[in-house]
């Protein structure tokens, strides 16, 4: 079985293979959802409601958001199960090397790495722009050829502000994961501030008559708002890639992915229903639609204070998510897969400082040159590819003797990770097949990478 590429780990060594080679548990339940709410809240609470609601839904989009936020919570109490019963660094890749084998493990690890990558390097660039239009009001000026992805047509040819915010976040990560939580709980405090300061204030100017007709595009419109607002959501599987460093985690992991999914799926209902009895929803196609409400009723000064918000609130979905890959290849480097500089952790910090640095530079480098507007879509992708194996994994996972009772267990089994299954499934149809067809060949070269190096060097082999 040892030389098969469809070789698996059992749940006995992966909870005892750590070793020397072991990260610090610091984490309770409330850093957890902290975490949590620092992926999912960024972009998707200040642009999303306005697109989606001129465009699909309506007021109710607030349908749309909560459609969404089921077929999560599906995603989500499978992740739970997962990680409170295999409570090891690496989130989905780990859970897939249990239950479908090595070879699969690696390839929604390498979906993920694109997912995690992609994320950081899209949300560093969307921070840019942020910062520029918060820097212009007070009159300071980013120049032209560093504010931006190499297009000397445009007179662009680095994005610096976006390379020098991911090494700056890489930097944090590097002190440790204490640390980082301690920045993660300021920054998403002072962005759930803003964030009710909008509704406190907007819920005085909503007016009733905006919300008729409620449903102006009917089912379908709320059905299609609803594929497009799952990608807000994006974020809480990083939470499981913390599960090593989690203390209790049959207790803590469920409370801090689920705990994460609801509060933010609270906050997005109440800004959307606030946010269309301000504005009609046809006004709201607007790349800012949070401070254009307020600009509307002469609120400027708290216009000012969402967009600080949102360059805020994308800083915490940086960390998050960098936070989640840098794991993730240090989960792959453990087991063999890549090199093993990439598991070396750091004697006094106790994180994987070169780990993150190599992947901080690379991600930095694509964020700073390369234009990201058509490569987005593929983060919904390997989330998805990822939601996929590990609601239909948890299936096999309640076969497998080596697991101890007691941890978090997916009620109504196995009618829910069915479902889970079918609903991503489905999603992964709406995306463009321009995404189906790079994710076809970034799959290729991870095959490749696999068998030159990999399958050669997992430590399953020895």
């Amino acid at each position: 079985m040892k030389n098969t590429i469809f070789r698996k780990k059992s749940v006995s060594d992966l909870l005892h293979q750590q070793g020397k080679i072991q990260l610090n548990k610091t984490l309770g339940a409330f850093d957890l959802m902290l975490l949590g709410i620092g992926a999912i809240v960024g972009t998707g609470i200040f642009i999303l409601p306005g697109t989606v609601a001129a465009e699909h839904a309506g007021p109710g989009i607030i349908f749309s958001f909560i459609i969404a936020a089921i077929v999560c919570a599906f995603a989500a109490m499978c992740y739970s199960e997962f990680s409170s019963s295999i409570p090891v660094t690496g989130s989905a890749y780990t859970y897939t090397y249990v239950v479908f084998g090595e070879v699969v493990a690696w390839l929604v690890g390498w979906s993920l790495i694109l997912e995690y990558g992609l994320a950081v390097a899209a949300v560093a660039t969307g921070w840019s722009s942020y910062l520029g239009s918060l820097l212009t009001g007070f009159n300071i000026h980013i120049p032209q050829a560093v504010s931006g992805a190499f297009n000397p047509e445009n007179g662009t040819y680095v994005n610096l502000p976006a390379i020098v915010i991911i090494l700056v976040i890489a930097f944090l990560l590097t002190m440790g994961i204490k640390e980082s939580t301690k920045f993660n709980t300021i920054m998403v405090s002072l962005k759930v501030a803003v964030i009710l300061l909008f509704i406190f204030v907007g819920v005085f100017y909503v007016e009733p008559t905006n919300w008729k007709p409620f449903m102006p595009f009917g089912t379908s419109g709320i059905l299609s708002g609803a594929a497009l607002v799952f990608f807000a959501y994006l974020g809480f599987d990083a939470v499981s890639s913390a599960a090593e460093e989690v203390k209790n985690p049959q207790r803590n992991m469920p409370i801090g992915i689920i705990g994460s999914l609801l509060i933010c799926t609270v906050l997005y209902v109440i800004v959307s229903l606030v946010l269309t009895g301000m504005v009609p929803y046809t006004k709201l196609n607007v790349s800012d639609p949070v401070s254009y409400a307020m600009q509307l009723v002469h609120q400027d000064w708290i216009s000012g204070i969402i967009s600080l918000g949102a360059v805020i609130g994308m800083m915490t979905v940086i960390l998050v998510m960098l936070y989640g890959g840098t794991r993730l290849i240090f989960a792959f480097s453990r087991d063999g897969l890549l090199p093993k500089v990439m598991s070396e952790v750091n004697a006094k910090r106790q994180t994987p400082v070169k780990n993150t640095w190599i992947t901080a530079i690379l991600i930095a480098f694509c964020a700073g040159f390369v234009p990201l507007d058509k490569l987005t879509e593929l983060v919904n992708m390997g989330t998805l590819l990822a939601f996929t194996v590990v609601s239909i994994g948890v299936i096999l996972l309640r076969k497998n003797k080596d697991i101890k009772t007691g941890g978090f267990k997916v009620p109504f089994f196995p009618v829910i990770p069915l479902i889970s299954f079918a609903l991503c499934i489905f999603l992964m149809t709406q995306l463009s097949i321009h995404t189906i067809i790079f994710c076809g060949i970034w799959i290729i070269v991870g095959l490749i990478i696999y068998f030159i190096y990999g399958k050669k060097h997992s430590l399953l082999n020895k």
